[in-house]
């Protein structure tokens, strides 16, 4: 079994999705001939030839109406938004035709397309390229959306997104593109070499959509992560020596609860971690629903580590990013003794 970086998973994912199904199409800005900014559609135009992968203008609201008009049509496409950051032209498509469109015409219609995004930070890209707005989409009705933290997951979520009926937001974290690391990030991001890769499989599989996974099995304090995260949170509880139980959620919505339930009643504690501002960010949608559901079991209030409520500050950004340390800090109040 190979082992591969996110980008060699994502783009093999496309690759056998595309080889499976001729209604399978990606395009985006320079994506074809260019292979991606990152890379992950490289080589696919060649193989499949500029009718199934190809460049578009650089209209965001062009490429998702164009994916909402081919999947309404009976293709399966897949649409690239070159950063996260550029989505915001391309919202009103998303959330009033895309997310919409089997409720409104009565399942007539279905919007079976998934928009790729790379998400969050750690390129120096500053404000414009370097947003996790992932919040944005889960607050939309008729949007799934899914944020893998290693390559075997985002090759198996990826196959079951562009499977899937309805919309898809498929986030990457840029910060495990080119590899997994151990949540101690310095500058630069890289070198990974030190880091082993993820075995994914060169077949088709996938990773159901709407189901969480445990990381690091624990009795302390559970601790919710997704993304980049994941990793951080496994940094915290390995320097702190806390016996913390962590959950990827890997999809947000669907949210995989009796998970969690099952997870906060055991340890009686929740920490909240994602990169995004905290307010109204993902983390406040989990605590609330630990809350309502697992109130007799806590012992303490739910705790969140987030980025900060300003602007992104470039900068600053690796004080942005909650790391370690603040992780660390979170898992020592959440489990102190009254």
């Amino acid at each position: 079994m190979p082992s591969r970086t996110m980008i060699e998973a994502i783009r093999s994912a496309m690759d056998v999705s595309m080889e499976r199904d001729e209604r399978v199409v990606v395009f985006g800005e320079d994506v074809g001939f260019f292979g991606g900014v990152f890379r992950c559609t490289e080589g696919l135009q060649k193989k499949y030839g500029a009718s199934r992968c190809f460049d578009t203008p650089i209209s965001e609201t062009g490429i998702v109406g164009a994916a909402v008009g081919m999947a309404a049509y009976g293709l399966r496409p897949i649409a690239e938004i070159q950063f996260a950051d550029y989505m915001y032209p391309a919202y009103d498509q998303i959330v009033s035709e895309a997310a919409r469109l089997r409720f409104r015409s009565a399942n007539d219609f279905t919007a079976s397309m998934v928009v790729r995004m790379p998400c969050g930070g750690g390129i120096f890209g500053a404000q414009t390229h370097s947003q996790s707005p992932e919040a944005l989409f889960t607050h939309v009705a008729g949007l799934k959306t899914v944020i893998p933290s290693n390559p075997h997951d985002a090759k198996g979520l990826l196959i079951a997104a562009i499977e899937d009926e309805d919309p898809v937001i498929f986030l990457e974290p840029k910060r495990l593109y080119n590899g997994p690391f151990d949540g101690h990030y310095d500058r630069p991001v890289v070198p990974w070499s030190k880091h082993p890769l993820s075995d994914v499989p060169d077949e088709h599989y996938t990773v159901p959509i709407g189901k969480a996974v445990v990381r690091r099995e624990g009795s302390a304090v559970t601790v919710l992560a997704y993304g980049t995260m994941v990793h951080v949170a496994e940094a915290a509880a390995q320097d702190t020596g806390i016996d913390a139980e962590i959950i990827d959620l890997r999809t947000l919505v669907p949210l995989d609860i009796d998970t969690i339930v099952q997870s906060v009643e055991k340890t009686g504690r929740c920490v909240v971690i994602h990169e995004a501002t905290r307010t109204s960010g993902f983390g406040a949608e989990l605590a609330a629903q630990v809350q309502e559901r697992c109130f007799y079991h806590l012992e303490k209030p739910v705790l969140r580590v987030t980025g900060w409520d300003t602007p992104y500050p470039h900068i600053h950004e690796w004080d942005y990013f909650p790391g370690p340390k603040r992780v660390g800090e979170a898992l020592v109040e959440a489990t102190a003794k009254d």
